[in-house]
């Protein structure tokens, strides 16, 4: 059985909305104003994002996206790291592996 859909709840939708169609590849199906957005990847994910003044996501909680190997994961960090997000350089720990807090409020891991 396959995790195919999750729901985040984010303080800026059209911020997260972007950073994971800029970064994660991520279209969208739709939007609702700036309180709802649906996003799909190639794979069959459904992410929604919905609006909310706080969120407080426990100090571990995280998404992650995988990557066929560490060129590919080297090549997002660069990305990310050259538009200004303050992010730490991958390194091997579980896998090659690094974190970057997405805007909106929630962890995105990237790994392979």
């Amino acid at each position: 059985m396959k995790l195919n859909h999750i729901n985040l709840t984010v303080t800026d939708v059209s911020a997260a909305r972007e950073f994971l169609e800029t970064y994660f590849g991520l279209q969208t199906k739709s939007t609702h104003d700036d309180s709802f957005a649906v996003l799909l990847d190639e794979d069959g994910l459904l992410l929604a994002l919905m609006k909310g003044t706080q969120v407080n996501y426990p100090k571990t909680f995280h998404i992650g996206f995988s990557q066929k190997n560490e060129e590919q994961v080297n090549d997002i960090y660069l990305h990310l790291k050259n538009d200004g997000f303050d992010v730490k350089p991958p390194k091997r720990a579980h896998r090659w592996t690094f974190y970057v807090k997405a805007p909106g409020g929630f962890t995105i891991e990237v790994f392979c």
